[in-house]
């Protein structure tokens, strides 16, 4: 790419934010050109404004970097990357839309909405079309396109090779969610030290319906979920990064562990998104180990990209059991992001 495209980072501050920020840096296609908080931060340095949390160091160029309001106007770039919290995002990212940004979000806002693709690129790239329609409908120039529910993503990517070669008729999950998913400062150390806790709010009812979403199909502009079901029960657990998801689920056509386990590492991102800088290769790594995945070994497999499965094996009561990791806020978040960007470069949706 002869010129870099110029993007911008909304709720820059925060832990998503700062994680857009340390993937962006030497990015090959993309170059941050502001970032954006709120007015206690605006007219401030960004190492001034924020409290680094990543291990990563904060790169030399965002230090510096005056931070600017969240409106059309004091941010020009081609792409617009939110880490807004949600209700903020209601509001801002479709005034980034109708202005002809191309608003990649984390945030929950706009996910149910038929025709915002909760796009997974390595699973049904072609839902991303659907921000024609978007567009069209609601007379804007730019678009927005979504992240999963980060409890979502690994589940998501290691059901998409299973439903293609056996269908899928029940899914039941068990997910142990780490501590970075609730942002900073997120949960009380006091809560959470020698602790589980079992609620997560409003979390199950994410990840019943968004996977559903994300392996959907594209009928009259709109996206028709599909037709499985998922049953959920999410749980903090004392794990700094990385979500793990416990899974048993019914096919419609019986498979073996080797069977299914063949399919998780023969499956191939389809050819759209394969070459892009974010893609992982594999897509999903399956361990034979009896202890693995485990978050502190396995959550930057592929630079925290891949999804890794382990633990195939038969289930009594259904068909199959295994355990999913996915790197919640890359993965999950700031990577994904990156990642659906990529993909409207790539298929000239800008």
């Amino acid at each position: 790419m002869s010129e870099k495209i110029p993007v911008a980072v909304l709720g820059a501050t925060g832990s998503v934010g700062q994680r857009f920020i340390s993937l962006l840096d030497n990015h090959p296609w993309f170059e941050v050109v502001a970032l954006a908080a709120s007015d206690r931060s605006a007219g401030k340095p960004y190492t001034e404004a924020c409290r680094w949390v990543l291990t990563d160091p904060m790169p030399a160029w965002a230090a510096e970097m005056v931070i600017v309001q969240p409106t059309p106007g004091q941010v020009e770039a081609k792409i617009v990357f939110s880490a807004l919290p949600s209700g903020q995002a209601k509001d801002i990212e479709p005034a980034f839309a109708r202005a002809g940004a191309a608003v990649c979000s984390n945030a929950s806002a706009y996910r149910d909405e038929p025709d915002v693709p909760i796009l997974f690129p390595e699973v049904t790239p072609e839902l991303i079309h659907v921000i024609k329609d978007q567009r069209q409908k609601r007379g804007w120039s730019g678009s927005i396109t979504t992240n999963s529910n980060c409890t979502s993503t690994g589940l998501s990517v290691a059901l998409k090779p299973l439903k293609d070669a056996f269908g899928l008729k029940k899914v039941f999950v068990v997910s142990m969610q780490a501590v970075s998913g609730a942002g900073y400062p997120g949960v009380s150390s006091l809560d959470i030290t020698d602790n589980v806790i079992p609620y997560i709010g409003g979390e199950e009812e994410k990840v019943e319906w968004e996977p559903r979403k994300i392996l959907g199909e594209l009928v009259n502009g709109e996206i028709k979920p599909a037709d499985f079901l998922i049953s959920a029960q999410t749980n903090r657990v004392h794990v700094t990064d990385g979500h793990m998801v416990c899974v048993n689920l019914e096919l419609e056509r019986k498979a073996s562990p080797e069977e299914a386990i063949e399919v998780l590492r023969n499956y191939q991102a389809p050819q759209a998104a394969r070459d892009l800088p974010s893609a992982p290769n594999p897509v999903i790594i399956v361990r034979d180990e009896p202890d693995r995945p485990q978050p502190r070994l396995d959550r930057s497999t592929g630079r925290g990209m891949a999804t890794v499965v382990g633990r195939v094996r038969p289930d009594i009561i259904l068909d199959l059991r295994f355990v999913v990791l996915s790197h919640n806020t890359i993965r999950g978040a700031a990577g994904g992001s990156l990642f659906n960007a990529e993909l409207q470069v790539k298929e000239n949706l800008l």
